[in-house]
């Protein structure tokens, strides 16, 4: 049986991407003020950025509901199709949990808690959509995605702590510290939960370039097929410097760069970049 792959809009795979693997997107909702909106249609990070500009506090999110996963898969098992679903962490949103109902009442519809968020979440949903390409089932789609999530390694450098103030985050007293001293931290997913590690100071764009070094140097253990360099905002020519920088460490198969979607902006605010990649075996 045919299989489509489909996953919330957390996992920020560009249109390309998104268009060569024939996958599926269900958006989260993004919440500015008083008015909803579909991640990635209808609202985008830069209506973000001047939201938080404007009101001096962060949009909400929620997850798609039982009926909007009901409705998408119906849909296409109504067209012949067994399903594969890709959601956000079930530590960061009820989007897996939704899933998992409607899968249930749907029938034919495998469920993939990516334990991730990001690129980090889009690897696990490439990884499936490439097996789906070589004809393997959803089940067996399911059950090795599911094996690989323990090894996808997401982290972020961001470059101020406000917007991690302003959602709560860190006390107001952190936040004044850490913007004197000009500490920029690193966000690790660590067991499908957000965990902050390293903390870096200086300059951004000298901050990720060392982060960059210290994520792949040294390593064996780095499966080379696909890495992402996932940011928001930040200047064209440090992405240019990081993708050389990666280059010295590994000759990957693809180095795919990627806008980080609504999700990521509103933890992280802009001049956030994360180099995401999988562990080998």
């Amino acid at each position: 049986m045919k299989v489509k792959i489909i996953s919330d809009s957390t996992c920020d795979l560009s249109p390309e991407l998104i268009e060569k693997y024939n996958i599926g997107i269900m958006p989260l909702y993004v919440n500015l003020g008083e008015r909803t909106f579909k991640d990635g249609l209808e609202v985008t990070p830069e209506d973000i950025y001047s939201y938080v500009d404007d009101n001096g506090r962060l949009p909400s999110t929620s997850a798609p509901n039982i009926g909007d996963f009901d409705n998408a898969f119906r849909y296409w098992r109504k067209l012949g199709y067994e399903i594969v679903h890709f959601s956000i962490s079930g530590d960061f949103s009820s989007s897996y949990r939704n899933a998992c109902i409607a899968a249930e009442e749907v029938g034919g519809v495998y469920v993939v808690d990516s334990r991730n968020l990001s690129t980090g979440q889009g690897h696990v949903v490439l990884y499936g959509a490439e097996m789906a390409e070589k004809g393997a089932s959803a089940k067996e789609i399911q059950e090795a995605c599911d094996k690989i999530t323990d090894r996808v390694e997401a982290s972020f450098v961001v470059d101020s702590i406000d917007y991690l103030h302003k959602g709560g985050r860190c006390s107001s007293i952190a936040a004044l510290g850490a913007n004197l001293l000009k500490l920029k931290p690193c966000i690790e997913v660590i067991g499908g939960k957000m965990t902050p590690s390293k903390k870096y100071r200086g300059n951004i764009d000298r901050v990720i370039m060392n982060y960059v070094t210290e994520r792949l140097s040294g390593r064996d253990d780095i499966d080379t097929h696909r890495i992402f360099i996932t940011h928001t905002r930040c200047n064209p020519e440090i992405i240019k410097q990081v993708k050389a920088e990666i280059k010295r460490y590994f000759d990957f198969d693809e180095i795919l760069e990627t806008t980080a979607g609504c999700t990521i902006t509103s933890h992280c605010g802009p001049n956030t970049l994360g180099i995401l990649f999988i562990r080998s075996e």
